[in-house]
């Protein structure tokens, strides 16, 4: 096995390195790594959230790995902060409610 990441994931991941350090970036990509083992040990997208899709997530250090598994490659498909509203940005799912867009102005 292998890893591949996407563009977004790859810039992502040089992003963070400005603003939360090395030592943590070191973290978060030796999580990933400990997939190429075990790639399947994340819980599922799919049964999760019950959206049929082909991703698993990982989180670590704050944040959420998406990955898929294709023959041999695990695939990073992108990383987000647990602070952004990953559910949307992913997979164009709105968890907000009517209350909470109200009350910020959204």
């Amino acid at each position: 096995m292998r890893i591949k990441y996407s563009p977004d994931a790859s810039e992502k991941l040089r992003q963070m390195r400005k603003y939360i350090g090395q030592k943590r970036i070191s973290r978060i990509i030796k999580a990933i790594r400990g997939l190429l083992g075990t790639p399947y040990k994340c819980p599922a997208v799919e049964h999760v959230l019950g959206i049929s899709n082909p991703y698993y997530f990982l989180h670590v250090e704050q944040h959420y790995v998406f990955y898929r598994v294709e023959n041999d490659i695990v695939f990073i498909a992108d990383i987000y902060n647990e602070r952004e509203d990953f559910m949307w940005k992913m997979f164009g799912i709105d968890l907000r409610t009517q209350e909470s867009q109200d009350y910020w102005g959204e």
